[in-house]
């Protein structure tokens, strides 16, 4: 099968002619990982990243999908989706067999230049909360990401309150930090910090938020980071 150039195959054509894309403004899909998972430049091509099945903070791997390379039969091949790795907003391709497909009904928009983080489910707008950002020095990266895990934190009263919803995007600027750097919309211990310009990049809202967002936020949701 020869896959035609991605972002050129609209949804709706037929099995077997290219990459579909898949999602809506309702729905989106998460792939998680069933066990090592190789992700290519290219369907078959060169590797791009390993993964394994459990990452670094010990919870699954799980990959953004974005479209679906079928068969004529209409069985999945290969899925185009977006890396939890730098250069921010990396994609790449994976087995289908390697990976579960999820469907998603949650996610979140930050508007920057509002300050401010908006939660929604099937499309309507349920949750909205003033969030603190990234410090003139340490910006928060703009983009399109998914939300690649969900941690609790071991000490609610620290620096990241309850616990944080991570995104698969990382700093611009920190190229040194823990993992890398990575982005995340987190609780926090300083009240007065949230609806500031103060934070190494991730976004930080109240905990008492922060806990609902957390129960009811999906795996795999899609995030958009705009000024």
């Amino acid at each position: 099968m020869s896959p035609v150039a991605l972002g050129e195959t609209a949804i709706g054509q037929g099995c077997g002619n290219g990459a579909v894309l898949l999602g809506d403004a309702t729905t989106a899909y998460a792939a998680y990982a069933n066990g090592p998972v190789r992700a290519l430049k290219t369907p078959g091509g060169k590797p791009r990243h390993s993964f394994a099945k459990i990452n670094r903070n010990g919870v699954r791997t799980v990959f953004g999908i974005l479209a679906v390379i079928r068969e004529s039969d209409c069985s999945p091949v290969w899925y185009r989706v977006r890396l939890p790795i730098r250069p921010n907003g990396a994609t790449g391709f994976v087995a289908a067999h390697a990976v579960t497909l999820r469907g998603v009904r949650t996610r979140l928009d930050v508007d920057l230049s509002r300050r401010r983080v908006s939660f929604f489910k099937d499309g309507r707008l349920v949750m909205a909360a003033t969030a603190g950002i990234g410090a003139a020095q340490t910006p928060t990266p703009t983009g399109r990401y998914y939300v690649n895990q969900r941690l609790l934190a071991p000490d609610p009263s620290g620096p990241f309150g309850p616990g944080a919803i991570g995104i698969s995007a990382f700093s611009p600027v920190l190229l040194d930090w823990a993992q890398g750097g990575p982005i995340a919309i987190h609780g926090t211990n300083d009240p007065s910090s949230v609806g500031r310009s103060v934070s190494h990049g991730c976004i930080r809202v109240e905990s008492r938020l922060l806990r609902r967002l957390l129960r009811a936020t999906e795996t795999g949701s899609p995030v958009t980071i705009h000024a």
